[in-house]
């Protein structure tokens, strides 16, 4: 018989084959923790919660700062202070956009480590993909 029609012998078919699944299993759980991270990776959050100058989300309620009819919140009277007299302190970026937001009016959303972002609109809030590093 021609040994290149042989057939491979059944244990090296059984180990070819553990070998794939063992590879599709290593894959299958990064994919999927990698798309539930990125999910979880932000959280829209409530405006008066957050310190809008640490940029930080707080467990409890922030200090409301009225400034031209529109409320900031921050952590402290030094904050405070800061959002009253400070414009900058009142403006972000959207990370997706690149437009200029006012904390006041953005939807905010808060990284795992309660670092927050701003964003101009629910639509860009919905279509932020963290970079790497801040995923985790």
């Amino acid at each position: 018989m021609n040994r290149s029609l042989r057939r491979p012998p059944i244990a090296l078919l059984v180990a070819l084959g553990v070998l794939m699944l063992a590879a599709l299993a290593l894959l299958a759980p990064r994919a999927q923790a990698e798309e539930t991270a990125a999910d979880a990776a932000l959280q829209k959050v409530e405006t008066h919660k957050v310190c809008m100058v640490n940029d930080q989300l707080f467990a409890k309620d922030q200090i409301p700062v009225e400034v031209e009819g529109k409320t900031y919140y921050g952590c402290c009277e030094m904050c405070k202070e800061r959002l009253a007299r400070d414009s900058s302190m009142r403006q972000a970026v959207d990370p997706v956009s690149g437009e200029p937001v006012d904390k006041a009016t953005a939807v905010i959303g808060a990284l795992a480590d309660g670092r927050v972002l701003y964003f101009a609109s629910e639509e860009t809030f919905a279509q932020y993909r963290p970079e790497p590093a801040e995923a985790e």
